[in-house]
């Protein structure tokens, strides 16, 4: 069988666009994102709040999921987050990036920690 990576168009676009920065990060982040979604990484936040600090970039190269209490404000940047994540993570005072978001707003992708 033929592997065909993503079918959703924005994720390939997603994933081109990535590729076509000349940060190590990005390149690596393309390449998570390319596997198949079930062996993509999903994120609770309980491990966010263990992980990151107050104040940080934290990347999930997959889904971020709402288990645990996160009372840290961060900034997260996922593929896809649950609904109940996006509200805990606001609620706590950071935000909910997409990654073409965080991408745009640090291109070169400086303090940045991945998780996953």
């Amino acid at each position: 069988m033929k592997r065909t990576g993503p079918t959703n168009t924005v994720m390939k676009e997603t994933i081109v666009a990535l590729r076509k920065q000349n940060v190590k990060l990005w390149r690596r982040l393309a390449e998570e994102l390319e596997k198949p979604t079930r062996s993509r990484r999903e994120i609770n936040l309980s491990k966010i709040q263990r992980s990151a600090n107050d104040g940080d970039i934290v990347l999930v190269p997959g889904k971020v999921l709402s288990s645990g209490v996160i009372q840290k404000k961060v900034n997260v940047a996922a593929w896809n987050f649950s609904a109940a994540a996006k509200d805990k993570i606001k609620a706590a005072g950071g935000k909910a990036l997409s990654i073409g978001e965080l991408v745009k707003a640090n291109p070169k992708g400086t303090n940045v920690k991945v998780i996953g």
